[in-house]
């Protein structure tokens, strides 16, 4: 046993314990992004960074094992500063986004990405439910819309823009039976009062958003990969069907890990700022496993290493794995296979333990 402090407290620990270890035990938070309790440490966020009093040093507290003497500081300024910048680090080559465009111009805030996937799965009763929990008033606010979300369709630099406003009206209709879709859409419309809506509904506000920046031509078409349609594309939405076939159009632009992303909730956290200026270390990619419905983003891959180790010791399937070396080391299939014939049976458990949203589920 050996002797710590931790925050001006003595404790006693074992000297196989990592800083870590003894400061969770002592109800102390420390945050972290490629540390997982029951794998092995592969110290690379820095984000769990705390310092030694004893040899004025900052320590990875995962990968640390507790010595006589230390005097470990978890919350001074100087160890905040330190984990801010590695967290800024990670989000400057983070090409990601948390939010799709549609979303985050609609004045509703309607959750649209998740309304076209339940549409396109001809999941309607839920696209319904859906609709009726999202509305504030007596009618939905695409009524008096001009229609912000498909000006903001990024399927719109491709060809047309996904008719999201109709889809939604169509919604709105089936809930109403006794209307059209042209009479709800005609009904009290009024852009100035659509504009006072866009300015003073703002859903998104106080959760930090990372934005992609400038998409070049060929990674705008790696968008298209999730599109499922048949290429028939409808403006008019007149029954079900049509609704699906257009829905299928989306090109998914949204983050699915958007409420589960550690990495997102340690920047609000923080209080830190998209940085504007993105490194492209990672041109945007979307490699699609159709066996088992995973998708892996390594523009928003932070190399922690996770999905790594927990399949490193696996023989009865090819995993993913690091490739090249130094500053253009990524994470990828083996060199020797296809993307399609990994993980066949533990895409799940890859997807669960990604702190990001690189990797997660088509559907």
């Amino acid at each position: 046993m050996v002797k710590i402090k931790i925050d001006n407290i003595e404790y006693e620990a074992p000297e196989e314990m990592t800083i870590l270890e003894v400061a969770e035990r002592e109800g102390y938070q420390i945050p972290t992004l490629c540390h997982k309790k029951g794998l092995p440490h592969y110290t690379s966020c820095m984000v769990c960074m705390v310092k030694d009093g004893r040899t004025n040093s900052f320590v990875p507290s995962c990968s640390s094992l507790v010595q006589e003497g230390m005097d470990i500081d978890i919350t001074g300024e100087e160890v905040v500063y330190l984990r801010k910048k590695a967290i800024e680090l990670l989000l400057s080559e983070h090409r990601a986004e948390c939010e799709a465009p549609c979303k985050i111009v609609c004045p509703a805030g309607y959750n649209i990405p998740l309304m076209n996937r339940l549409i396109a799965d001809k999941e309607f009763e839920a696209a319904i439910e859906l609709s009726l929990s999202e509305m504030n008033t007596t009618e939905i606010m695409c009524v008096k819309c001009p229609g912000y979300c498909e000006n903001a369709c990024r399927r719109k630099k491709v060809d047309i823009p996904v008719s999201i406003r109709n889809m939604q009206l169509f919604i709105y209709q089936s809930i109403n039976k006794n209307k059209s879709v042209a009479e709800i859409s005609d009904q009290n419309f009024d852009n100035n009062e659509a504009k006072e809506l866009r300015h003073k509904t703002v859903k998104l506000s106080g959760r930090f958003t990372s934005r992609i920046g400038r998409l070049e031509e060929s990674e705008l078409q790696e968008w298209l990969k999730e599109c499922s349609g048949n290429e028939i594309r409808s403006r008019e939405i007149a029954d079900f069907n049509t609704a699906a076939g257009e829905a299928e159009s989306c090109m998914h632009c949204d983050c699915r890990a958007a409420d589960d992303c550690r990495l997102r909730d340690l920047a609000e956290g923080f209080s830190i700022k998209d940085p504007r200026g993105k490194l492209v270390n990672s041109p945007i990619v979307k490699k699609i496993n159709y066996n088992t419905g995973l998708v892996f983003e390594n523009a928003k891959c932070i190399k922690c290493g996770l999905c790594v180790r927990l399949c490193e010791d696996s023989e009865e399937e090819p995993a993913l794995c690091f490739i090249n070396r130094g500053f253009v080391s990524i994470i990828s299939e083996p060199l020797t296979e296809k993307f399609e014939n990994i993980l066949k049976t533990k895409s799940q458990e890859v997807i669960a333990i990604c702190p990001t949203g690189a990797l997660s589920q088509m559907k």
